[in-house]
């Protein structure tokens, strides 16, 4: 895959600095803009920082699933099924993988201390019921993070992403429409995981972005945007008012939680006029992360079965546009999920604890809908990242 240089803009005089007082939770911007925030490290050697240049080849992130391991994903699902239990109560212990399962740890460790991504390839959805299907999402993933977190105030812990135009809200969603959406991360979990259930005609590839990457092009050539992302002045609404950095460096970790819609709203969603607007600065450094995640971005052509895990804390995703087809094998249809791991998840900076109690630790009821709903069974945040 060819990615061009990185495109890094040049700080303008006229473009580093807005009056405070138009953002009201900014704090004063007279700290020296132009070098690296206090603590935060001029390179990032981890194995998050890659290009898409580099890892273009599936071998480097898609884990093909043999048929032994198919055999055994079968016998699992079967014990599971002969206990009775409901489909939710899938884990480690009861969805046994003697030999997929080791396979599956190191996977786990990559995920989270890797490169942050992988692509579990292998399953056919035709040959099995949405039922079956479900049971063998849950029990893989059990293996990759083993706390599965609510992704709205009504329980759901399965979002269906679909092409929908029902109505004005939903076709200009990000959910439901077949536009490319921009680079974003999650509003909470740790890794962000999808099934495939089905693929569109043509386009809608995942393609994905190291925040680790960003990062270092950023500290070598524009550090003063490392410190605008860095500052707590961001007015996100999500849904509710608040001020909070773009990127952290927390934990010795690098954490980037990344999104545009929540700061400058979109066609079927514009900002309201009484909240605080992005200075110019802020603007800038928006710009500037999108058009270097662009350059150094790794496109991944997804199949139907495929099983996506992505550390949201560490890499950027987006959606190429796509078109779907007549029959519903044609119809683009993913299965999304919000996981953390009890054993590798990551200390979580104080000013997103908020929506990670919400999707794990909240005493939310849980609902597990198989199929997309009509209506607002699935409530769609107007400021989703």
């Amino acid at each position: 895959m060819e990615t061009m240089g990185p495109v890094v803009l040049s700080p303008s005089s006229n473009a580093i600095l807005s009056s405070p007082e138009s953002v009201p939770c900014a704090k004063s911007a007279s700290d020296g803009l132009l070098g690296l925030p206090p603590h935060y490290p001029t390179h990032l050697d981890q194995e998050f920082a890659w290009t898409g240049q580099q890892n273009d080849h599936e071998l480097h992130f898609v884990h093909y699933l043999t048929e032994r391991d198919l055999t055994e994903i079968r016998s699992a699902k079967d014990q599971f099924k002969s206990l009775e239990l409901d489909g939710d109560l899938v884990n480690r212990g009861n969805f046994p993988l003697p030999n997929l399962g080791s396979k599956l740890d190191k996977l786990s460790q990559d995920i989270h201390n890797g490169k942050g991504l992988c692509v579990v390839r292998g399953i056919n959805p035709d040959d099995y019921s949405v039922e079956d299907l479900t049971i063998i999402w849950l029990g893989i993933q059990a293996y990759i993070a083993d706390q599965r977190g609510c992704q709205d105030h009504r329980g759901n812990m399965l979002v269906h992403i679909v092409a929908d135009n029902s109505s004005m809200m939903k076709l200009g969603h990000h959910r439901h429409s077949t536009s490319a959406i921009s680079f974003h991360n999650e509003e909470a979990g740790d890794v962000v995981a999808w099934l495939t259930r089905s693929t569109a005609a043509s386009g809608g590839k995942c393609i994905v972005a190291s925040a680790y990457t960003i990062y270092n092009i950023l500290a070598a050539h524009r550090p003063d945007i490392i410190r605008t992302l860095a500052k707590s002045d961001w007015p996100f609404a999500l849904p509710h008012f608040q001020c909070r950095p773009l990127l952290f460096y927390h934990d010795s970790r690098l954490v980037m939680n990344f999104g545009r819609t929540p700061l400058l709203g979109s066609a079927i969603h514009p900002r309201p006029e009484h909240l605080p607007k992005l200075n110019d600065r802020q603007r800038e450094a928006l710009d500037v992360v999108e058009a270097i995640a662009q350059a150094v971005q790794l496109e991944i052509k997804t199949q139907a079965g495929d099983m996506h895990f992505i550390n949201n804390l560490a890499i950027l995703h987006r959606r190429e546009g796509f078109v779907d087809g007549e029959s519903a094998q044609q119809k683009r249809h993913l299965v999304r999920m919000r996981l953390r791991s009890s054993q590798l998840g990551w200390d979580i900076p104080d000013d997103l604890k908020q929506e990670w109690h919400n999707a794990f630790d909240a005493d939310t009821y849980q609902s597990w809908h198989l199929e997309p709903m009509p209506g607002d069974v699935f409530p769609l945040r107007k400021y989703t990242n």
